[in-house]
């Protein structure tokens, strides 16, 4: 009874913590401005269903993307036995679904091969990050706390592995000594030969009863910190590649949308019977009062799906690996631009927790992304053609490039130049509109 009412306490714990996380994230997320996407609903399903579900753009790359299928399997997979832990738990029972008889037997079977498939891809993980060292896990911003968060995930998820099939060998050992509250019930293809590699039948009942109650407590007290870390880590994306994916820009990738606002003002000026747009309703956010800007400053200049997008982030590194200019050796990484969008909105969040609202910290986006990345883009959009989730990182740089341009009037010196003969010839060249037929006169010559 009283490891009932401590299970209890713990679970009840650990859902309340998982939830008060959960909130501020998703008071984070709503920080950004508002943004239609429940269009085309169809299409979307579809598309989670493709993406997020059936994992199509992780098999472009075959090796990570079996092996990462395999762990995904794994993680949903697997919930089936912690539910049936939760009850037992919770009960005082032991097995309670032993009652579905040779269908428990296949479950039981299938949950050690796919724990026994998550380990092994787990430890190829570790080898490709720590002893191959695949360029794009050694790259500058995955220095000190991401490449430890990776490594901790990975090795968590081994020590479950391990425990939970220990924790069947152990009672697979107690069934067949019979010993009472062990009942026969599943197929254990996996943990009888390490019941055999550790000698368990030799062992007394009581040493095996103290190794399966052990790793019963670490299983589930294991997943359930795990659920809590998963809010404050990378891989925050099992929660929202789902919902990340579905709320995907349906429009081609490389088409930018156009400001409504400046879109407006150019449609009166070039008719003068449509008047001008009106201004944009002040936003309060966060106790607060956010103008509105043409671009992107700060984690309020974006939309709500653009910090989904940084939550959702993985941070494999696919997005830098496609990206042409990262390739050439400019600084641009669309990894860093989302893991720092992430970053400085888990900074302006914890000053909202601090102070009970938003004060200005004398920071922005711009602190921590420099202009020679955001000026490295050239919006191919590659990066997000290579996400696993459809995260656009494309549409920050944008938003960010349009504020220092047209907020603060700073652009490289060629692009300054194009602005200035756009404005005053209507077009990017250094010559006005009777010259730009001269080439074909000369020709004619």
């Amino acid at each position: 009874m009283i490891a009932q009412v401590l299970f209890a306490v713990v679970l009840v714990a650990a859902i309340v913590l998982f939830m008060r996380n959960a909130r501020r994230i998703a008071r984070n997320i709503h920080l950004g401005r508002s943004e239609a996407r429940n269009d085309r609903k169809g299409e979307r399903w579809a598309l989670m269903t493709r993406v997020a579900l059936g994992q199509s753009k992780m098999v472009v790359r075959p090796v990570a993307g079996v092996l990462h299928i395999i762990v995904y399997a794994g993680f949903v997979i697997i919930n089936i036995e912690v539910l049936e832990i939760l009850i037992d738990g919770l009960f005082g029972t032991h097995r309670i679904f032993s009652f579905l008889g040779g269908f428990y037997d296949f479950l039981i079977g299938s949950f050690e091969w796919l724990a026994l498939g998550v380990w092994v891809a787990c430890v190829i993980f570790l080898v490709r990050r720590n002893v191959i060292k695949l360029k794009r896990f050694v790259m500058k911003e995955l220095d000190g706390w991401p490449r430890t968060d990776a490594n901790l995930i990975l090795f968590t998820e081994i020590a479950l592995m391990t425990a939970f099939l220990v924790m069947n060998a152990a009672d697979l050992t107690l069934q067949q000594h019979g010993v009472d509250h062990y009942i026969e019930a599943g197929a254990y293809p996996i943990s009888s030969r390490i019941a055999e590699l550790l000698n368990f039948p030799a062992q007394l009942s009581g040493t095996l009863i103290l190794i399966e109650r052990i790793c019963w407590w670490f299983h589930i007290i294991g997943i359930l910190a795990f659920l809590n870390y998963l809010v404050v880590s990378k891989h925050l994306h099992i929660l929202l590649a789902f919902p990340n994916v579905w709320y995907s820009k349906l429009q081609p990738k490389t088409e930018i949308p156009n400001m409504p606002r400046v879109t407006g003002e150019v449609r009166s000026m070039m008719d003068p019977s449509i008047p001008p747009p009106e201004a944009a309703a002040q936003r309060t956010v966060a106790g607060v009062d956010v103008p509105e800007r043409f671009g992107a400053k700060d984690v309020f200049d974006l939309s709500w799906k653009n910090l989904m997008d940084a939550y959702s982030c993985t941070e494999c590194g696919r997005c830098t690996s496609e990206c042409p200019a990262n390739i050439t050796g400019k600084l641009l990484s669309p990894r860093k631009i989302m893991m720092d969008t992430r970053d400085r909105l888990e900074e302006v969040g914890k000053t909202i927790d601090a102070k009970g609202k938003w004060e200005d910290d004398g920071k922005s986006l711009h602190t921590r992304v420099t202009d020679e990345e955001l000026w490295a883009c050239t919006t191919c959009n590659a990066c997000t053609q290579a996400c696993p989730v459809n995260i656009d990182p494309v549409d920050i740089i944008v938003n960010m490039r349009r504020y220092l341009v047209m907020e603060e009037s700073r652009s490289r010196p060629a692009l300054t130049s194009m602005f200035t003969n756009v404005e005053n010839n209507g077009a990017p060249w250094a010559f006005g509109p009777d010259k730009r037929m001269d080439w074909a006169e000369e020709l004619k010559s």
